[in-house]
């Protein structure tokens, strides 16, 4: 199902949609670009596009919570969650071509198309970057066969450690699930490409998602005192 239509199609010179924005409090916004002011930057910025891969999955987890979707991200090598993807050079490889020669290196058995373009945004930092994402759904089958054959790649144990699903669901201690796994440590946009794509593509409601961010906001005392009770 490709996402482009969430955008709108490629704008004519001189026309350039409005792009939705995150508006989840507590997570900094990042500076929304369309694929054609991406397209127009100069020889001085690096495009790096990176993809999310989903499915529905009517699984209940312990038989009452339901599990939604199944999204990919990965364990990277510095210990980071991330996307698959990669830097793309400009100057050899469209930005399609160029992540899915990435793609083949991480996952090997995807391809992903213009029609899978979600957004692009500007990154923080002394580094001019323009990060692209993409967004596929497939089927829960085809997602596992994905993941199966991830641990076949060139790049598993090296650069990638491992695949990972992110639980859409919060427990009733209001950390377990979402919140727990926003806790972690993200590189670069992924963090917030995340939560930008299941609020976009209606994944997660938006105050759900502000609720979760919220949660890692506040003292892991009560976690901590919970988890010496239960030992």
């Amino acid at each position: 199902v490709g996402t482009m239509a969430a955008m709108g199609p490629l704008p004519a010179m001189g026309t350039l949609p409005p792009l939705p924005t995150l508006g989840v409090p507590g997570v900094p916004e990042l500076k929304p670009l369309t694929r054609y002011e991406a397209m127009r930057l100069g020889p001085g910025w690096s495009h790096s596009c990176h993809a999310m891969l989903y499915a529905p999955n009517p699984g209940m987890l312990f038989g009452r919570i339901p599990l939604r979707y199944a999204v990919l991200m990965q364990m990277r090598f510095d210990g980071l969650l991330g996307f698959p993807g990669g830097f793309v050079d400009r100057r050899y490889w469209s930005l399609e071509d160029g992540l899915n020669r990435v793609l083949g290196l991480g996952l090997g058995c995807v391809r992903l198309t213009e029609a899978d373009y979600l957004c692009s945004h500007l990154t923080e930092g002394p580094h001019r970057v323009v990060a692209h994402f993409y967004a596929r759904q497939l089927t829960l089958e085809e997602l596992h066969t994905i993941e199966i054959s991830a641990v076949h790649s060139r790049d598993h144990g090296m650069e990638v450690m491992g695949m990972v699903r992110v639980p859409l669901y919060t427990q009733k201690d209001r950390m377990g699930g979402l919140p727990n796994f926003l806790a972690n440590s993200f590189v670069g946009t992924a963090k917030f490409q995340l939560l930008f794509a299941l609020k976009i593509l209606n994944m997660v409601p938006e105050e759900k998602l502000a609720e979760a961010v919220a949660a890692t906001q506040r003292p892991k005392k009560a976690a901590i005192d919970h988890a010496g009770g239960a030992a």
